[in-house]
């Protein structure tokens, strides 16, 4: 598979969470993807032990407030951009960029203080794309028209 070439910002659709072109910074330092989620809660549904949370934050272009409801997940421990040990929640979900959907981790977590919600990391570049540091939105030429 030929590795696409993409931007430091790139808008990225995530159609589990019913979210589509939301601008997500590439981060080659980071090795897991995150997104910013609100309200998370663990509930017992059916007999089932599901994950429920709200992505983006309000006010987001993109926030719509509707909750998403997630049967698999899990806990992971990760260090946050200061370096310390957090335990947050992990998804798998689809994800398309660069016309192309891929299906890939996320962890869950509040990125309220950062300038982008989504952040997608090393683990989901690795043999799919090459980074251009100088530009942004690179991927638009790969998607249908």
């Amino acid at each position: 598979m030929e590795q696409k070439i993409i931007g430091r910002k790139e808008k990225v659709s995530l159609p589990d969470l019913g979210l589509e072109l939301v601008w997500a910074k590439v981060d080659t330092g980071a090795y897991t993807s995150s997104i910013h989620a609100e309200n998370l809660e663990v509930k017992e549904i059916g007999g089932k032990r599901v994950l429920q949370f709200q992505p983006l934050l309000p006010g987001h272009k993109s926030y719509t407030g509707e909750v998403v409801t997630f049967e698999h997940f899990r806990e992971k421990k990760v260090k946050n951009s200061f370096g310390h040990a957090e335990v947050r929640y992990l998804i798998e979900t689809t994800f398309e960029l660069a016309g192309e959907v891929y299906s890939a981790e996320f962890t869950l977590s509040d990125r309220s203080s950062m300038r982008n919600a989504i952040l997608l990391g090393r683990k989901i570049l690795r043999n799919r794309f090459l980074v251009d540091v100088c530009r942004v939105n690179l991927a638009k030429q790969y998607r249908a028209k």
